[in-house]
Formats: structure tokens, sequence, C-alpha cells
């Protein structure tokens, strides 16, 4: 695949970055220490101008091409934080922090687009500025949002926005995207159930709660076996069952909490309205009462269709047209890129990680053969979207 010689010869360099970052990881919004790693990298390579603060503790870079008349402003983001999993790899450069481990490869998508900055800050071979974003809290804490909602589109006068994901399963050397909905909603569930505690040898004098919360794990999937249309998608999952605290009380009380996945604004609404109904009907059935309260947390990750052509192109640019998947599945992962594409035109695409351990296991590591072919997707996508 033609990877020219300046990004082939950054490899070793920006794999050093990568593992020094899988040492430290750091979670959600506390990356200090990797956001000051990627300030002081996009200052040293001499970008236009290096923002800390954004989003709380997010990063922008911005690099003017060698022309700017065309007047573009294209953005490129990954994401920093880490994952609260204990590393179980054995490898040299495992993480050193107890509980802490980078399980989702943004170490990798950190030293992926500061390599191709210091790539593009050196050439400049477009006509336009881009802005590096590096952003905290992916897993869970919204740092898409928190960056969008301070401003950032506006601030730097970015017109269009990119990211990538490495994808385990996806050989090296493809990529994968689709216009419009590429990733689902993320959304989660707490289910409140009141009875009436009692002995357990007198049930009959109890409104007996974990029975109620039995029949509401179970009611609840049918929504997606009889209400969501066979063809459409949508996950409802109950993952945590609290109640009780001994073997001969009827608990007073009893919580679910899930997780609701959808690729549709109208499949999200129909979900939760049917959990609501469900829940509640199951409740007074048995004699009690349940509340849901539903968190609507990331939605649809949804390429745009013009740009979901624009990054496909430049990822056949690097790995040719065979390469790249432009119908992939849609997955019901969460992404809170989300929100920047929401914001701005733009497009989410997955890059091939090989047969390695899946995101977020405890045996997952970064592949780092990928690094060139990503820095190469990212100089292709500003050097044709920022033509000079």
């Amino acid at each position: 695949m033609p990877i020219n010689n300046r990004i082939a010869s950054l490899h070793d360099e920006v794999t050093a970055w990568r593992r020094d970052l899988h040492e430290n990881p750091e979670l959600m919004f506390d990356v200090h220490r990797t956001a000051g790693i990627v300030a002081d990298k996009l200052k040293e390579f001499g970008c236009d101008e290096v923002v800390g603060g954004i989003g709380k503790t997010g990063v922008v870079g911005i690099i003017k091409g060698r022309n700017t008349g065309s007047g573009k402003v294209i953005g490129l983001r990954a994401d920093m934080d880490a994952l609260p999993l204990t590393e179980i790899t054995g490898l040299p450069h495992a993480s050193k922090v107890p509980g802490k481990m980078h399980a989702c490869g943004h170490d990798g998508h950190t030293a992926m687009l500061l390599g191709a900055a210091k790539y593009l800050a050196e050439t400049r071979n477009f006509d336009g500025t881009v802005a590096v974003i590096f952003q905290p809290a992916e897993e869970g804490g919204g740092g898409g949002r928190e960056m969008v909602n301070d401003g950032m589109m506006d601030r730097f006068g970015i017109q269009e926005v990119y990211g990538m994901h490495n994808a385990p399963g996806l050989p090296v050397g493809k990529f994968a995207l689709r216009a419009g909905p590429l990733m689902a909603a993320a959304d989660r569930i707490q289910i409140d159930v009141e009875g009436k505690g009692g002995h357990a040898a007198k049930p009959h004098l109890a409104v007996d709660t974990i029975l109620i919360a039995s029949q509401i794990v179970t009611n609840v999937q049918s929504i997606v076996s009889r209400n969501v249309d066979p063809l459409g998608n949508a996950v409802v999952s109950i993952c945590a069952f609290n109640a009780g605290f001994t073997d001969n009380v009827i608990p007073q009380t009893a919580t679910l909490l899930g997780t609701v996945r959808t690729l549709t604004p109208e499949m999200r609404d129909l979900v939760e309205k049917r959990l609501h109904q469900i829940v509640e009907g199951t409740a007074a059935m048995y004699g009690g009462t349940a509340k849901l309260t539903y968190f609507r947390d990331y939605p649809v990750t949804r390429n745009h269709a013009d740009n979901a052509i624009f990054a496909g192109d430049a990822a056949a640019s690097v790995v040719g047209e065979d390469g790249v998947n432009r119908d992939t599945v849609p997955v019901m992962g969460g992404e809170d890129f989300s929100f920047m594409l929401e914001a701005r035109p733009g497009a989410f695409i997955f890059i091939g990680q090989g047969d390695t351990a899946s995101v977020h296991h405890p045996a997952y590591d970064f592949n780092d053969e990928i690094i060139p072919i990503g820095m190469s997707y990212w100089a292709k996508l500003v050097e044709s979207r920022l033509a000079a």
C-alpha cells in the first residue's frame, strides 16, 4: 500500500509515543498527563495554535496549509481516555497503573493523529486549515459533547469533522464505513421497584419486589421481539439486578440497571415508550410500583453521505478500493463522536486492527502495525479534501 517515505519513517517514533501512553492510562476527563503530552508535541511540531482546556481537558491544534485561500477548515478527532480494567497482556509496555488500561485503543488513536499532525505541520501541502482534536472522556463521560458545548466548532471555524476507530476482526489494511447510521444511540436505564417487605415465610402478606423485577426483566424482552420491526435494530439488556440482603426477608425495594441501543430516533422513542408501559404495568399487576428513569446518553453516530464518500475515497487511496467496505453493517456499540457529527457534517471510519482481542477486553492491545496506515489515511483525507 502507498505509505509515503516520511510517514513510514515516523513509524518507530509514533509507536514509542503509543506505548508510553499505554503504560500510563488515564480515565474520563482526568487525562492531564496525556493532554499535556499532546499539547507539548503539537507545539514542538510548530502548530499555528495549540489550545487546551476545551471540554474540560481536551486539546485542539491548528495547522494552516501553505495556502488558506479556500477558507476551508476540517477537524480530525482522536480520543485519549482509557478504561477501568486490569490488564492481563503481560507485555513490556503493559499498564503501570492498577485498575486502568487502554483496552479500546485510544492510545493508538491519539498516537496516529499526533503522527499525522507532525507530518501535516512539516509538509503543509494543502489549501485550508486543519484542526486536530484530542478528546477526553469518550468512555461514558461525553467528552465529545463537552467539547462541542464549549464552542469548539465555532471558535476554530470547523466546517467538517472526521473520526476513526480501530476494529478488531477487520483485517489489517482494510477500512469500513457507511453513509447513515454506523453506530447506535447508547442509553442507560434504571428501574426502581417498590413493593412491601416481609417475612419470607409469609409471602401472602408482602408484595414481592424480586418477583416483580424478575417479571420486568422477562417482559421488556418482548419489545425487540414484538414491537420492533423485524428488519429494524434495537437492543434492550438488563445488566444488574440488586435486591435483598439475606435469605429470609422479602425486600421492600429492587433496582434494575441496563442499556438500550437503537439506530434511529423513531426507534429510540418507541423503545422508551414501551419500557415505561411495561415497567409500570408489570409492577401494578403484582400490586407494586416501579419507576423507569431513562438516560439518553450518546446519540446515533450518523455519517453524512457526501463526507462518507470523501472518507472512503481517502481510505481507498491508501489501501486500494478493494480494501474499503463502503456499506458495512452498523454496530450497536455507542460513540460520542456522534455529538460532533450532530454539530457538523462529517464521517467516522473503522480501521482494521487484525485478529486481536476485542476492545474492552483485558487482553487487548492496539496493533502498532496499523499506525502508518492510520496516519496515511489522515494525511490523504486532508490533502484531498483541502487540495492545494
